[in-house]
């Protein structure tokens, strides 16, 4: 009896499964860039908006435009950018100044009357230690990645070392000379909030892996894996 097909060879997909897997390779590629496009228009749009509503009308790059083409009013022209070079150019400057005398000064004098009240207080020692954690000691970072078994034993999850604990929570832990690691673990699929664990380094498996890959196989919930490198295979020799 004839089959009208062989069962031993695969069918072919179809228009619509063609179009489908063209569509979502597409969407791969178009969707990270239109993100990426739109997320820096947006921000450009924020600082515009932020920066010029202290700027006078008549100084507004759209005005000065429609002033030296000699256009109508009611012809809006959209330049996105400059408040964004305006805020560039005024914190280069504040920056300058606070390096100075009188600026540090200034500051000094500034910092202490809002100590002095209790409700700012509170929100600008907050704001200022992450502005200087983000920036000012931009040449801390995490170290390496690693892994500990977290949250129980036998479940492992990626984590980031920081410091080496020190001080009260070196003492109170009762490790003595046993280094203590301060081990940050990310949450999925949002690497910005996570969990401070003090793992002794005798638990912390360090990875190979750069930190960034490391992040990408958080964010990407263990799809993308970064290292490219066979685990079963024995690393090679080096000569």
């Amino acid at each position: 009896m004839n089959t009208p097909f062989d069962p031993n060879q695969p069918r072919k997909p179809g228009l619509f499964a063609r179009l489908r897997s063209s569509f979502l390779t597409g969407l791969v590629v178009v969707a990270p860039v239109g993100l990426t496009i739109w997320l820096i228009w947006t921000v450009v749009g924020w600082f515009d908006g932020f920066v010029l509503q202290v700027v006078p009308r008549s100084y507004h790059p759209d005005r000065l435009l429609q002033t030296w083409l000699g256009l109508d009013e009611t012809i809006q022209v959209n330049i996105r950018g400059v408040g964004v070079v305006l805020f560039f150019l005024f914190t280069i400057i504040v920056g300058w100044m606070a390096k100075g005398f009188i600026g540090r000064s200034f500051i000094r004098a500034a910092e202490g009357l809002v100590e002095r009240t209790p409700v700012v207080r509170s929100i600008y020692s907050g704001i200022k230690q992450i502005s200087e954690t983000i920036f000012a000691q931009s040449d801390r970072s995490f170290e390496k990645a690693c892994l500990i078994e977290y949250p129980r034993r036998g479940m492992w999850a990626i984590g980031f070392i920081s410091t080496t604990a020190k001080g009260e929570i070196m003492a109170s832990t009762g490790h003595g000379k046993d280094e203590l690691l301060s081990i940050f673990v990310p949450t999925t699929p949002n690497p910005t909030s996570g969990f401070l664990l003090f793992v002794p380094a005798n638990d912390v498996i360090e990875l190979d892996m750069s930190v960034e890959d490391s992040a990408k196989l958080v964010i990407s919930a263990g799809l993308v894996y970064p290292n490219g490198k066979d685990p079963t295979q024995p690393p090679a020799l080096e000569d």
